[in-house]
Parts: C-alpha cells; sequence; structure tokens
C-alpha cells in the first residue's frame, strides 16, 4: 500500500530520477518536482516523469511575484495538470487567487514560511510575528484566497489544522523517519507518523529514501517501504 509520503525528486539526472520513480512508487504517493529539476527539464521533464508513473505530481515553483505576474507564469504550467503547484503564501491575496484561477485543475498550494528561516530570520526580514501566529494567518488568508493546500514545518500542523479545518490538504517537509533522528534536531523535526497524527495530510521526504540509492534500486526500495510501513502501522 502506498503512504502519504511526497518523495522530493532532487537529481539532476533525469534518467536516474525514473529509476528512482521505478524503486519506490509501491510506496510513494506524490512526487515533488523542484526549481532546479524544471529548469533544466522543463515541461518535457516533467512529462517524462508523468509517463513512469500514475503518482500525483507536485511541481514545486514557489511562485512569488504580482499577481499578473504569477498568473501567466501558473498558466504557463496548466497544459501539465499537477495535482500541486506551490506559490509563497507571502505574496499576498490577490496572488494566491491569482495563480488559483489560472489553474482551476491543480491545488494551488501555498508555502507559508520555510523551514530554513529560523524565529531571528522572520524578524530581520520584517515579520511582527513569530513563526507560529505568521503560518497561520498566512495559512488562512491563503485557504480563504481559493488555496487548496499548505505547506508548513512540523511546528504548525496542529495549530494549522485547526485554523482551517479539515477540507485543505496540509504537507509537511522537515520530518524525519525514527531511524533518522538525532539529537541535535529533534526539537525542528517531527517523525512521519506523528506529522500525520497531528494534522498533515502528507509528508516530504527525500535524502532519508534518495541516499540509499547508492547502494542500488533494491535498497532504495526497501527503504521507502520501511518508512511507508512505519507511516502505515
Amino acid at each position: 500500500m502506498k503512504a502519504p509520503i511526497v518523495l522530493a525528486v532532487d537529481t539532476p539526472d533525469l534518467e536516474i530520477a525514473k529509476q528512482w520513480i521505478a524503486a519506490t512508487q509501491d510506496s510513494v504517493s506524490v512526487y515533488k518536482l523542484g526549481l532546479e529539476f524544471f529548469l533544466t527539464f522543463g515541461h518535457a521533464g516533467v512529462k517524462a516523469i508523468q509517463s513512469e508513473t500514475d503518482a500525483d505530481i507536485f511541481l514545486d515553483l514557489k511562485l512569488h511575484d504580482i499577481p499578473h505576474t504569477v498568473q501567466g507564469a501558473a498558466s504557463a504550467i496548466a497544459s501539465l495538470a499537477p495535482r500541486f503547484l506551490t506559490v509563497h503564501a507571502s505574496g499576498g491575496r490577490a496572488m494566491v487567487k491569482a495563480a488559483v484561477d489560472a489553474v482551476p485543475a491543480t491545488d494551488v498550494t501555498a508555502v507559508t514560511i520555510l523551514t530554513s528561516l529560523s524565529e531571528e530570520d522572520l524578524f530581520e526580514i520584517g515579520y511582527a510575528n513569530p513563526a507560529l501566529e505568521s503560518a497561520v494567518a498566512l495559512a488562512k488568508m491563503s485557504v480563504t484566497a481559493g488555496a487548496r493546500a499548505i505547506v508548513c514545518s512540523p511546528l504548525e500542523i496542529a495549530a494549522i489544522r485547526s485554523a482551517v479545518g479539515a477540507t485543505p490538504t496540509i504537507i509537511t517537509p522537515g520530518v524525519r523517519p525514527l531511524s533518522e533522528v538525532g539529537s541535535d534536531d529533534q526539537k525542528r523535526t517531527m517523525t512521519p507518523r506523528d506529522a500525520i497524527s497531528a494534522g498533515a495530510t502528507l509528508v516530504v521526504i527525500g535524502r532519508p529514501i534518495t541516499k540509499s540509492w547508492s547502494e542500488g534500486a533494491q535498497v532504495m526500495k526497501s527503504k521507502a517501504r520501511a518508512i511507508a510501513d512505519e507511516i502505515l502501522n
């Protein structure tokens, strides 16, 4: 059975990306193609991945510009019909709505606050409130603008789920399977199963699965299955 895992396909090699999908598609529900992938391979690369799997595609472009420009950019990938397309919630209500209007068949996915940003970073940028309050406000605004999915860190899942209700999809990076969680970063991460229990719909996992590729496709397949079973059981 597939688990609610989004696999981050972070490789500059299209053939390796295809092999990763072949090795993991029994366990993974969604494949995330990021900005580097899209700028390298474009529409043809996304179509090549779509031809390898019936899993959903998460196009992680994090669009952020004036509404007119974002609407045009979103329209430019509409023919690919990804399940998810990311925009930065901090672009504002009109920008999020512009993306929603451009790709009605895609779940516009609002990224609240990047997991790489600390509280200090946020205040330096000019945020008035801490990460939790800011992320909740961005999520609520985005959903009212038509976004059907939200990206947030594990620390904000419960508060955002409470604020936006049961319907929106919550996608969470920054999770680590039990075997990968170290004492140095436990406060900033959560296990995939705990993230789902807190209210996430999908968890983004990359290196804990993809680094096993160096040991061969079968090892990668087994790793993906083990993490999937950890979530499902």
